[in-house]
């Protein structure tokens, strides 16, 4: 079984930063993109950031600057550096990956999400 866990959220205040961490363990071959989503109440899931295995990377045009996005991929893991925070970015943020399984079988994985609140 795979489990993408999901650590680094928390409060802070307008301006400050934070860093997401999401790590995929399991029985996994490879991993071909991981990605951050984040969503709001009363608004659909929308996409944050995401990385290739090649290390290309993809962002929402509004928080292209302020956020980034990179892997290690020694350890399975996706990071979100996310630099001077607004209110509205609060959100729950959610890992998301699409792997090879050890039987080479492409499968996708949320984790459960992770709060950041960012007050004014």
């Amino acid at each position: 079984q795979v489990q993408l866990v999901e650590s680094g959220g928390g409060l802070v205040q307008a301006g400050g930063s934070l860093r997401l961490s999401c790590a995929a363990s399991g029985s996994i071959f490879s991993i071909n993109v991981m990605s951050w989503y984040r969503q709001t109440p009363g608004k659909q899931r929308e996409l944050v950031a995401s990385i290739t295995s090649r290390d290309i990377t993809n962002y929402a045009d509004s928080l292209k600057g302020r956020f980034a996005i990179s892997r290690d991929n020694a350890k399975n893991t996706v990071f979100l550096q996310m630099n001077s925070l607004k209110p509205e970015d609060t959100a729950v943020y959610y890992c998301y990956a699409v792997l090879l399984t050890d039987s080479q079988r492409p499968r996708n994985y949320w984790g459960q999400g992770l709060r950041v609140t960012v007050s004014t």
